[in-house]
């Protein structure tokens, strides 16, 4: 018994600098509408709220918070009653700004940006309070494994609604040898039957409560992949900030370039028509370079690659759009802004080698050229059209403009005789990625230790991370981007005995 005080106190100390990072990782000011900010911090509230209500209630079954205990500010029972009330009331003012941008009432982004300061500083010290109070909730009995009565309840936590029972209340709550196990497993369950509120809290439970725990860093890794799983606006901010987070603290795992990759994919999730705001695909950009930079002989190298030319056709057809206007502008209504359309056709030639319509970019770029009556100049791009994208609908314009010049008219590289336009997107595909905003991409919705949709027949990362007891081997990784390792083995059915 005083050796599991022992190390909870004294471990406990040592996770603390962890959980202030965490916190100050997990809120990245600014990131996302006001609207997708204060759905981030109501849901971070509610997780704090719950975290703390459950276990102050543990200190009240057990008797111990005593008269004494409830009057003393700095006893475990007050501190984390005042987390809670400090949680709801910053929920009522949430919930008032919500109200006001629902209204299109006036609102000043101080505001908001008043109130993200203060859930995060919030968070800090509700982590370390849960920590503090880890002794002071321990039981030195286990019932990890021992059938548990299950007590009815009218509510818990405003998650089940009447009926309910207080089976995670107690889990997370309470604090014995053994409960990480048990909180882990219950925890997939919950998450694997789309549970995400519960099942984040049960994994967030392992994190503040039990810092010592051999289960922390993959119950991290699934409190990002809940919400990458959930796949919300805002659980992909969030999902962003919990996979950077447990990167920072364990870069060189090997799961660390899949984790990147998710960084990357939920970025891409966000990503809109090439006529909006470039931003998510430029941060998609930079994560999938960084991958195939720092894990150079990873298997997901293919894989990022593949991702890199969607994502920068993305990026090459904002800046096409952009360039098209200047282009109309300045070469058919003479109005000028051809250096301007110059400006964005060269920025495409030089960031996105692979773009699909470069063709469009290289004849564009050469008339503007002609029309400043450099020709040279002009000359090089339609040469190049002509030889590198043979099959181009612009190549007989080219080679015209060409012969007008009294330029060479190249031979076409047999190197890029495949090399075809982009495929033509059918009238309703279009209409439907129109009028959603859907940016076609190659997407893995599955997490990195669990699936989107659980199947029980096969055995996932975290189901291998259970039977470890906390850890993933290196040489149980799939060699593909994949989250199942094995399909589950049926059990064997004994032989029929046939009578004579």
């Amino acid at each position: 018994m005083r050796r599991m005080y022992f190390l909870i106190s004294m471990l406990g100390i040592s996770v603390l600098l962890s959980l202030a990072a965490t916190a100050n990782a997990q809120t990245k000011p600014g990131d996302g509408t006001p609207s997708q900010r204060l759905e981030v911090m109501k849901q971070k509230l509610e997780t704090i709220r719950r975290s703390a209500t459950s276990s102050a209630s543990v200190l009240k079954e057990e008797g111990k918070d005593t008269k004494d205990d409830k009057d003393a500010p700095d006893s475990a029972i007050s501190r984390l009653r005042s987390i809670e009330k400090e949680a709801s009331s910053l929920q009522n003012e949430v919930n008032g700004l919500r109200g006001k941008l629902d209204r299109s009432e006036k609102y000043e982004m101080s505001e908001v940006d008043q109130l993200e300061t203060a859930v995060t500083d919030l968070q800090r010290r509700a982590d370390v309070v849960l920590v503090e109070t880890a002794t002071a909730r321990a039981n030195p009995e286990s019932n990890v494994g021992k059938p548990r009565e299950v007590k009815k309840k009218k509510k818990f936590l405003g998650i089940f609604g009447g009926g309910g029972n207080d089976e995670f209340d107690e889990l997370i709550g309470g604090v014995s040898p053994g409960r990480d196990r048990e909180l882990f497993i219950v925890a997939t369950r919950e998450i694997r039957k789309k549970n995400f509120d519960v099942g984040r809290l049960l994994f967030q439970t392992i994190i503040t409560t039990y810092p010592d725990s051999p289960y922390l860093p993959m119950s991290k890794l699934a409190v990002a992949d809940s919400f990458f799983l959930e796949g919300s606006t805002s659980a992909l901010i969030q999902a962003i900030a919990a996979y950077q987070d447990w990167l920072t603290f364990f870069p060189t795992h090997p799961l660390a370039d899949r984790v990147v990759l998710k960084i990357a994919e939920s970025e891409m999730r966000q990503i809109g028509l090439p006529d909006r705001d470039a931003t998510r695909a430029r941060r998609a950009e930079v994560r999938l370079k960084a991958l195939m930079a720092n894990y150079p002989n990873s298997i997901l190298k293919p894989e990022a690659e593949k991702r890199l030319v969607e994502v920068q056709n993305n990026l090459g057809s904002h800046n096409l759009i952009i360039a098209n206007y200047y282009y109309i502008q300045s070469v058919d209504q003479k109005k000028g802004g051809l250096k301007g359309a110059q400006s964005r056709y060269r920025e495409i030639l030089d960031k996105y080698p692979n773009f699909g319509y470069m063709d469009e970019v290289l004849y564009k770029l050469a008339v503007t050229y002609l029309v400043e009556e450099e020709t040279d100049q002009a000359a090089r791009y339609f040469q190049r059209i002509v030889a590198d994208y043979p099959n181009s609908t612009y190549v007989e314009k080219s080679k015209d403009q060409l012969e007008l010049i009294g330029a060479t008219v190249p031979m076409p590289n047999p190197d890029r005789m495949n090399v075809m336009p982009p495929e033509d997107v059918s009238f309703f595909a279009n209409f439907r990625n129109q009028f959603f905003g859907i940016y076609p991409m190659t997407i893995d919705k599955n997490g990195v230790l669990m699936t989107k949709e659980f199947d029980r027949e096969k055995f996932e990362l975290i189901d291998q991370v259970i039977e470890n007891q906390g850890d993933i081997l290196t040489n149980q990784i799939p060699q593909a981007l994949t989250t199942v390792i094995s399909q589950r083995q049926a059990p064997a059915q004994a032989p029929v005995q046939v009578q004579p």
